[in-house]
């Protein structure tokens, strides 16, 4: 898996590439959440649109930034997620803890609605 972090208007966008299956790519994207919280960046999507395939090792990874983030005063949301990863998302039901937009725009526009 490969991170790339980059900002768009008032969010960051956190863009993950490749398999998401654990160990020291979890490390790496805690590490860019965490730094992300000590220089005041709150506002986190984090795009799907380049995973392959993620195992629940991935997922936990997403849920353990989830609450990171929540926890720091934050919001993250998710977006392009594959119909693989949708449907992961779906039948763990995680789909109803993660808000889930169709594209990066879409996704850092909500941040002002709110």
């Amino acid at each position: 898996m490969k991170v790339k972090v980059h900002e768009k208007y008032d969010a960051v966008v956190v863009e993950l590439k490749g398999n998401i299956m654990g160990s020291d790519e979890t490390k790496e994207f805690h590490s860019e959440v965490k730094k992300l919280l000590e220089t005041g960046k709150k506002n986190i999507v984090v795009d799907l649109g380049e995973v392959k395939f993620m195992n629940s090792t991935g997922l936990g990874m997403l849920i353990s930034g989830y609450t990171t983030i929540k926890n720091g005063g934050g919001a993250m949301i998710i977006c392009n997620a594959t119909e693989k990863i949708n449907s992961l998302l779906v039948i763990t039901k995680l789909i109803t803890i993660f808000e889930n937009y169709n594209s990066v725009d879409e996704a850092v526009e909500s941040f002002k609605k709110k």
